[in-house]
């Protein structure tokens, strides 16, 4: 790495919060590099690195990858000169131990906590649908022409297994249990700017570049 250290953000909220639709437009807006831990697992498995193949032998058994091992698939991230710039961490850290990790591997500048209620996130998750093409749609928000049927390819649509009231609770259940001591670590530090998500993403992101 050049001696000029790179600015990272962390993007942290909730299931649903939009973390992944504002990590795209800062990308865009700042130049830094998107660095999404399910991204780089599903990289280097396929590409077949040597930490993609130690993580590969863990997803086969069906087991979660050690935080240790992600983490240096993150060093090797942001060490590349797409991430000289800055970088943007899209969900992760999660827990405590990843949090723990992740301060002894690289600095953090700020932590984005987008919010959102959470009845208003079960609204959200619990509307979309999709079509095995990959187009979206939300129940309430953007209903196709048709009930049921996509707009583009004319499929059927589906609701995602995970995306059903029951499961969307636990996920919240478990950010409540699991990341908000995260979001208490960097409160402690003083990096923490907290932003309303509720609204237009164009908003939103206003509201994110105006605490950057």
């Amino acid at each position: 790495m050049s001696e000029e250290r790179a600015k990272g953000i962390i993007l942290i909220g909730a299931p649903g919060s939009g973390k992944g639709t504002q990590a795209k437009k800062l990308k865009e807006q700042l130049g830094y590099a998107h660095i999404s831990t399910g991204d780089l697992l599903r990289a280097a498995v396929k590409e077949g690195t040597e930490l993609g193949q130690q993580a590969k032998g863990f997803m086969d058994a069906g087991q979660l990858v050690p935080d240790d091992l992600v983490i240096a698939m993150l060093e090797e991230a942001i060490s590349t000169p797409e991430a000289q710039r800055g970088f943007l961490l899209d969900g992760f850290p999660r827990t405590m131990p990843q949090a723990q990790a992740l301060d002894a591997a690289v600095t953090i500048d700020k932590v984005v906590d987008l919010q959102v209620p959470f009845d208003l996130i079960e609204e959200r998750i619990t509307g979309r649908r999709m079509s095995p093409s990959g187009h979206v749609y939300h129940v309430r928000y953007n209903p196709p022409k048709v009930e049921g049927v996509c707009d583009e390819t004319g499929e059927a649509l589906y609701q995602r297994s995970d995306d059903t009231p029951e499961m969307v609770r636990a996920r919240l259940e478990k950010f409540d249990s699991e990341t908000r001591p995260v979001i208490a670590h960097y409160q402690g530090k003083g990096i923490v700017v907290e932003v309303d998500g509720v609204g237009d993403p164009d908003e939103i992101f206003t509201r994110i570049m105006a605490v950057l």
